[in-house]
């Protein structure tokens, strides 16, 4: 077996290894398995821990998304103490969080995706040589930019967090910094330069505000051939490669999606509750599951461990959550095979079904009618879906989608900071209590359950969007979303199955994917080995 040694964060879920065992009937994938090959236990660690050690410790889940972890582990708390927040608290939350999502779109994009569109796996098609121009790792004409300017947006962060990544700038009541008019005005400056130099210059060839006038899929491919400039620009170059090489034929999922949603309105969320979340909710929450929109709610939510190395075969709600690991040579005795647990949630009239988490499900959230003034109302991507579906290509367009979306919300959010009034309400340290934080990291929907006795942690959860994406099969055995997602996917050459890590990628899946390749009928193995494992 070729392995490849990665260092990595303490989060073996997103920067960890992940074992992709798949069955090819005729060429065309029949059943996947998905394996989180690593063991976290963070929910170990914060047991018996002071209340606020979720703010120190679960940013160091991920270096990556460590903001993100850090955002929703601050409203977890802010609801179990009952705090107040100050307009500025709830404001420079939102630029931290959206800032640390702008850097990881144009990277996940260059540096995770798009290197796979020069496999010589497409080199008869007539646009090959210009994405091998464009898309070469270190050396192509868009890879490069793409990837320094990337950072550009992070550096918003580090200016009212004090650093990135593991920053613990958020804290109940509100954040530990005193912006001054210096610090916004950089801030804004860094963004319109980001901006001009990447988003519209090279990725869309157009301003923000004409793309963001696309409504439908028709109005998407009418957009590509406006003028030669969207037409040639990076976003309208993948339109096109995407058409002709087919990724907009596989990678389809399993078609349910969650939204926990994320950003809030400063007048609307003050007092953070578990029941004023869903309408104080810019980016907005909700489900979208066997063709219909319900909204999202929290008490649906459990994670099955059935085939997951953890003690039992129960199906728990976070609050209730237990993370009892037990030997995986054991494990696999009893059907287990993956340190991921199995998320799942309670649809009305469906039962507990698996969820794709991710800008995708973002993106169909914002399509659901009824949405407030304050609140995210976009219909393209629902259109797209009924349109075309899900597919690989889609998965990362709405990925693309959010770089206009999240740089006009941040920049409203920079205008709006009053330098006059507080950041901060000093809260009340409550003994006991519940809470629930949740936030759209880059990846999906990221959440934190935590109770509090006698002035400390009894009880822990995580749930992360690698874990809705990746899980294993339920009590039920109902696959998980990649799982689903790799069933029907075409490999042409199993000795090098590109379109396996094109359906893993468009998950934002940065792990190490090492595939094992099966003939259904002989159930002999084709071949072993590495997709981007030298990332």
């Amino acid at each position: 077996m070729t392995t490849v040694d990665l260092n990595v964060s303490p989060m073996g879920r997103v920067e960890g290894d992940l074992d992709v065992r798949v069955t090819i009937d005729d060429g065309v994938v029949a059943s996947a398995w998905t394996e989180a090959a690593m063991f976290r236990g963070f929910e170990i660690i914060l047991r018996g821990k002071d209340p606020q050690a979720g703010l120190i410790v679960t940013p160091r889940i991920c270096g990556i998304c460590g903001g993100s972890h850090l955002y929703k582990a601050a409203y977890a708390l802010d609801v179990a103490w009952q705090t107040e927040l100050p307009p500025n608290a709830t404001l420079i939350r939102n630029i931290a969080q959206a800032c640390e999502t702008l850097q990881s779109i144009p990277r996940c994009f260059y540096a995770l995706f798009a290197i796979d569109l020069t496999n010589p796996r497409y080199a008869s098609s007539q646009l090959y040589p210009e994405a091998v121009r464009r898309f070469t790792p270190f050396t192509g004409s868009s890879y490069g930019p793409g990837v320094v300017l990337s950072a550009k947006p992070i550096e918003v962060y580090a200016i009212f967090g004090g650093q990135w990544p593991h920053s613990s700038f958020m804290v109940p009541g509100g954040v530990m910094c005193a912006p001054t008019l210096a610090d916004v005005t950089r801030s804004i400056a860094i963004l319109e330069h980001w901006k001009t130099e990447w988003l519209e210059k090279q990725w869309l060839g157009c301003s923000v505000d004409r793309w963001l006038a696309n409504r439908t899929w028709a109005d998407v491919l009418a957009w590509v051939y406006e003028n030669e400039a969207q037409h040639d620009s990076d976003c309208g170059f993948f339109l096109r490669y995407c058409l002709d090489i087919g990724l907009d034929g596989y990678g389809q999922g399993i078609g349910n999606y969650l939204a926990t949603g994320t950003y809030f309105s400063p007048d609307l969320y003050g007092r953070p509750t578990i029941e004023g979340r869903n309408a104080a909710l810019i980016g907005r929450s909700g489900v979208y599951a066997g063709g219909a929109y319900t909204a999202f709610d929290q008490a649906r939510v459990r994670e099955d461990v059935t085939h997951s190395f953890y003690a039992g075969t129960s199906a728990r709600h976070p609050f209730d959550g237990e993370t009892n690991p037990i030997d995986p040579v054991r494990g696999r005795e009893q059907g287990k095979y993956s340190w991921a647990k199995s998320p799942r949630y309670d649809v009305p009239n469906l039962g507990y079904v698996p969820l794709e988490a991710g800008p995708l499900a973002r993106r169909i959230a914002a399509a659901a009618p009824g949405a407030a003034a304050h609140q995210d109302d976009d219909p393209l991507f629902g259109d797209i879906l009924d349109a075309i579906g899900p597919s690989v290509m889609v998965r990362l367009l709405a990925r693309m989608h959010e770089a206009a979306k999240y740089y006009q919300w941040v920049r409203a959010w920079l205008d709006q900071i009053d330098l006059h009034e507080p950041f901060h309400a000093t809260p009340v340290q409550r003994a006991d209590g519940r809470g629930f934080g949740s936030t759209e990291a880059a990846r999906g929907s990221l959440s934190d359950w935590i109770v509090l006795e006698n002035g400390k942690i009894a009880n822990y959860q995580v749930v992360t969007p690698t874990a809705w994406n990746i899980g294993p099969r339920d009590g039920d055995g109902t696959p998980g979303p990649i799982e689903a997602a790799l069933v029907g996917t075409p490999v042409a050459d199993p000795a090098d199955p590109i379109e396996l890590g094109h359906v893993a990628r468009s998950f934002d899946s940065c792990l190490v994917c090492t595939v094992h390749a099966y003939d259904g009928r002989t159930g002999k193995e084709l071949s072993r080995f590495v997709i981007n494992g030298d990332l």
